[in-house]
C-alpha cells in the first residue's frame, strides 16, 4: 500500500510517500512544496495545490494522511494554516483518495514514543524507521511521520477485523 503523508503549512507544505508491506515501510519520495514565492496568500495556496497535484500525478498513491492543526498562539497564523490544510485536503479529494487525519501529538507518540518529541527527534526516528541516510527537511520528516503513523494505524485496524 502506498501512503502519502502531508504536513500542511502556508509557506512550506511537506509531503512524504512510503510503501507499506506488512511490517516493512519503504521510503519512495519526500520533500516540501515551497510557496514563499507567491505574491499573495491566494497565490501561495495555488502553489501548494499545484505542487501536490504534481506529486500525486507522479506516484500511484492509495491512501492519504494529513496532520491536523495544532493550536497556535497567533490566531492569524492558525487561520492561514487552516486554509493551507484545506487546499491540501482538496487536492487529495480530487484524486480521489481516502484521507485520515492525525493530531501532531499522536504522530509523535507513534513514531518517536513521545507525544512531545522535538523536531530533531522526529527527524532521527523517521530516518531510523525508513533506513534513510539522506538529509530531511523538518516538513518532509513530519510528513513521513504522518505516513508512518497511518501505516501503523491501518495495520492495527486490519488486525482488529
Amino acid at each position: 500500500m502506498r501512503i502519502i503523508g502531508i504536513d500542511p503549512g502556508s509557506r512550506y507544505t511537506g509531503y512524504g510517500i512510503i510503501e507499506k508491506n506488512g511490517q516493512n515501510s519503504r521510503h519512495l519520495a519526500s520533500g516540501r512544496i515551497n510557496a514563499t514565492s507567491g505574491d499573495s496568500f491566494a497565490h501561495r495556496l495555488e502553489i501548494i495545490y499545484d505542487g501536490l497535484q504534481k506529486v500525486l500525478a507522479e506516484y500511484s498513491v492509495e491512501q492519504a494522511a494529513v496532520e491536523t492543526i495544532f493550536t497556535a498562539y497567533n490566531a492569524k497564523s492558525t487561520i492561514k494554516l487552516g486554509q493551507a490544510r484545506g487546499v491540501a485536503l482538496l487536492a487529495l479529494r480530487h484524486v480521489p483518495l481516502p484521507i485520515q487525519e492525525y493530531a501532531p501529538t499522536l504522530v509523535k507518540k507513534n513514531v518517536v514514543g513521545n507525544g512531545r518529541a522535538s523536531k530533531h527527534q522526529v527527524i532521527q526516528m523517521v530516518k531510523l524507521h525508513l533506513d534513510l541516510r539522506t538529509k530531511l527537511t523538518e516538513d518532509a520528516a513530519d510528513a513521513l511521520a504522518v505516513a508512518l503513523c497511518h501505516g501503523q494505524a491501518s495495520e492495527f485496524n486490519e488486525q482488529l477485523k
